[in-house]
């Protein structure tokens, strides 16, 4: 048989041979590095035997194939480890995944020092020095195998196979679990590991199931990148804006309030009303939408008009009981029907269209409660929420108009950079789900994927992400944890009008159905702010700063100059605030770094007697002393263009 290998290179074998003992034949060092292969694209174990001609790659740690062979078998690890230190635990599932592993048990939850305990007893595991031998077993012996170590999570996963499946294990040492593999060779091939957290979990991510508790892992090929991983994970712990936005005093939770239900305190509320005022001024001055203020509850005849009580409801929360109850209402999840019916309020012309409708709406869904997350996911948010009332012939440029608005409010806030796109289709397997037939759905999808392709942005595609009543463009965004949330969408809806029997009037005089552009152009409020707390790890833009300047005082004595300047900042729309504290400056300076203003106003005799004030800032350090009226002209031309000014290294910052 000929072996084709990546370089190009070939080897001819006359008997079948397993893809370990091939890196073998090519080099001892190749052998000792492999973790798995690739066989015609496809990733196998490395004792997958190989006896036809094919291509095959030898994966190591540098492949991102190998590196998860790595952490997927040093779950297996953790998993007896689990077992030798809590025997009663039950094991479910332990996969590989982009920043490590983890591995789901039935059990009580761990704390940090059994986490501490369960790495030492992984480097026993992993210095004892198994070979993991896979193997395989009939279905009715594999059921019984797991059914006689009592471990029903594993029973469960067997009978859910199909018929056909081959059911493999592997066995390290005594230490026997189902899986389909890839693994390394032996334990000793992990080299460097880290527990890192623990959690609750729903088996398989259903809330109605068991309860779980979840191990989350890491594993590299060495040390020095272990080392620089942590360092990575304290980094993103300093941006986590669950953390970072309550020692900053943006937001906080309360038990008696709600999980969900975040309190916006005044500096976070400050940063939102800024965002709120420019969307609504950039939208209705720029953009030509106008401004609706609609209920924020309706009975449950709306959303039986609109289809939510259907497709929707338990996303919802409902007020009353449908069967004892002359009246149920419902708190909104979405803004669209009431705006349906602010359309309907008058006739129109094909002439009066498009009609774009802005509303900064506030919201309610019925999340899940293992799903709340800080500002990210809350169960009542704010949103910049529009809908866009147009004719057929217009869908294209209306589309590129919403498309180019978000673009420019993500540019303008500097997070254009950090996102994706995707265009969320239909479920064809699901059709119950969705209005319309599979014409309506190709022919919406196929406008929304030539807008994308048009503006050269390249996107992905994904199956069951759109609404119930059309398909959707996704702006994603990943946490410091990698977690992607959806921060802006546009929807092309062009079947809900006849629910509503919305209509204008063409040239004709005929009633012609509507479509709708369900849109946002900055998305939901609180998660924008925790995006921003992330990205800028509290240093934000000048023009967003809750507290843009502080002026400190050199002492009590000129506290009334130190008043003047904060008038005179003050009358030019600049948040400031004056420090008047007989604290020594040094301190005040200190504080007002930690708090990460953008700028302090240090004044003293020289100051006062020259009508100056001395700029010290985030961005350069000292930057001098500059007249009054030249600093409110800086500060002011920079909130005014909303500049997002770079901050020098501190070597290079003007002491």
């Amino acid at each position: 048989m000929k072996i084709t290998l990546k370089d190009g290179s070939s080897k001819e074998y006359t008997q079948a041979m397993s893809v370990y003992e091939i890196a073998a034949d090519i080099s001892e060092g190749l052998a000792r590095a492999a973790c798995a292969g690739e066989v015609d694209g496809e990733v196998v174990d490395l004792r997958t035997v190989i006896d036809r001609d094919c291509a095959l790659n030898i994966l190591t740690a540098k492949d991102a194939a190998g590196l998860r062979t790595i952490r997927h078998t040093c779950s297996h690890v953790l998993a007896e480890a689990v077992k030798r230190l809590f025997p009663d635990a039950k094991v479910t599932i332990g996969p590989s995944i982009d920043e490590g592993f983890y591995y789901d048990f039935e059990h009580a939850p761990f704390s940090r020092e059994d986490l501490d305990n369960l790495e030492k007893e992984m480097k026993k595991i992993i210095k004892e020095g198994h070979k993991l031998e896979r193997y395989t077993l009939p279905r009715e012996e594999a059921i019984q195998f797991m059914e006689e170590k009592c471990e029903p999570y594993k029973v469960e996963l067997i009978r859910d196979l199909p018929e056909d499946a081959e059911i493999s294990f592997y066995d390290q040492g005594g230490f026997v679990d189902l899986c389909a593999g890839p693994h390394l060779m032996n334990t000793k091939g992990i080299k460097a590991f880290k527990l890192i957290s623990s959690s609750m979990a729903y088996w398989r991510g259903d809330s109605n199931k068991a309860q779980l508790q979840r191990i989350y892992g890491t594993a590299f090929a060495s040390k020095e990148e272990l080392a620089a991983y942590l360092e990575h994970l304290e980094d993103i712990k300093k941006r986590d804006h669950n953390r970072l936005g309550r020692e900053m005093e943006l937001f906080a939770t309360v038990d008696v309030i709600g999980q969900g239900l975040p309190l916006l305190l005044p500096k976070g509320t400050k940063m939102i009303m800024k965002m709120q005022r420019w969307i609504e001024d950039l939208e209705d001055r720029e953009w030509g939408y106008v401004r609706t203020k609609t209920p924020l509850m309706a009975k449950s005849d709306l959303y039986k008009i609109s289809g939510h009580w259907d497709h929707y409801k338990d996303g919802m929360f409902v007020l009353g009981d449908e069967e004892t109850d002359k009246e149920v209402f419902a708190l909104r999840p979405m803004t669209c029907p009431f705006q349906y019916y602010c359309y309907k309020n008058s006739q129109h012309s094909y002439r009066d269209l498009p009609i774009r409708y802005g509303e900064t709406s506030t919201l309610f869904r019925n999340e899940d409660s293992g799903e709340m997350h800080g500002l990210t996911r809350v169960r009542q948010f704010t949103i910049s929420e529009g809908h866009l009332v147009i004719r057929p012939d217009q869908a294209e440029e209306e589309l590129k108009s919403c498309l180019n608005l978000a673009n420019y409010v993500l540019s303008t806030l500097g997070l254009q950079e950090d996102v994706t796109y995707r265009l969320s289709k239909w479920d064809p397997n699901n059709k119950e789900k969705y209005l319309g037939d599979e014409a309506y759905w190709e022919k919406t999808q196929d406008a929304l994927r030539q807008i994308l392709i048009e503006d050269n942005l390249p996107f992905t595609e994904a199956d069951g992400e759109a609404a119930f009543y059309g398909p959707k463009i996704d702006i994603q965004a990943k946490n410091v944890y990698g977690k992607e949330d959806t921060m802006i969408t546009i929807q092309l809806d062009c079947a809900i009008a006849e629910n509503f029997d919305m209509y204008y009037i063409d040239q004709n005089g005929d009633k012609i159905r509507p479509y709708i552009i369900h849109r946002t152009s900055l998305g939901c409020y609180e998660r924008t702010l925790a995006w921003l707390i992330e990205k800028y790890a509290g240093k934000f833009p000048t023009w967003l700063c809750p507290e843009q300047v502080r002026i400190l005082t050199i002492s009590e004595k000129f506290d009334d100059y130190a008043e003047k300047v904060r008038a005179e900042l003050a009358a030019n729309g600049v948040d400031v605030t004056v420090d008047r504290r007989s604290e020594k400056i040094g301190y005040k300076i200190r504080e007002a770094r930690m708090a990460k203003l953008p700028y302090m106003l240090v004044v003293g005799a020289d100051e006062e007697a020259k009508g100056l004030v001395s700029v010290r800032s985030r961005f350069e350090g000292n930057e001098g002393q500059k007249s009054v009226d030249e600093f409110i002209d800086q500060i002011c031309r920079e909130i005014r263009t909303k500049e997002i000014r770079k901050e020098l290294p501190e070597e290079e910052k003007k002491r």
